[in-house]
């Protein structure tokens, strides 16, 4: 089940980062006036970081890395998703949540670039090696179209539960992680 959130999480950032390189400049003096999806998240505004009162963080990387958090969990106890999570699952039943700290970590930095952030980098793998349980050993199993599906409507829990309610955001994300499919199902 791990590995599986994993790679889906991978997938995901992947997607991000994808939709963010790919997109076009409509204007002739290669300014742009709309926001990224980065910035429609909370953007480079600097805040308290909650995880270490001591430390600023970017509001944007905040509300991502809360989502990431929130939809690593509701994947987790996705009985659809469970089987792609096993190492991750069984690490942590033995009390052992480094896996679930670098997935976090991973996942945001992955969603950070591919939203628009310019002050992250993401040096996970590719998203379809990081899918194919022959080459990443942290994944239960390949994905199907059904467990894709499942992930994305997790992660709009995931959403809802950190207040992210704006339709035309939510949809956006949404395509970015679709851009993500073909990737990531392999079966």
């Amino acid at each position: 089940m791990t590995k599986y959130l994993n790679g889906f999480l991978f997938a995901v950032l992947a997607l991000a980062l994808f939709m963010g390189s790919c997109k076009e400049d409509d204007t002739d003096d290669n300014t742009n006036d709309e926001p990224t999806l980065y910035e429609r998240v909370g953007g480079t505004t600097m805040v308290s970081d909650p995880n270490n009162s001591s430390q600023m963080i970017e509001q944007g990387y905040l509300t991502l890395r809360s989502v990431v958090d929130s939809a690593i969990f509701v994947i987790a106890a996705d009985t659809v998703m469970a089987p792609y999570f096993q190492v991750l699952l069984t690490e942590v039943g033995n009390g052992d949540m480094s896996g679930v700290t670098a997935l976090s970590a991973s996942l945001t930095n992955f969603m950070a670039v591919a939203t628009g952030a310019e002050n992250f980098s993401y040096n996970g793998r590719d998203m379809v090696t990081a899918h194919d349980p022959a080459q990443y050993n942290r994944m239960g199993l390949a994905a199907d179209d059904a467990a894709y599906d499942a992930f994305i409507a997790d992660v709009g829990t995931a959403l809802g539960q950190n207040g992210v309610t704006d339709t035309e955001l939510i949809n956006d994300l949404v395509a970015l992680l679709e851009t993500l499919r073909s990737d990531i199902v392999q079966r």
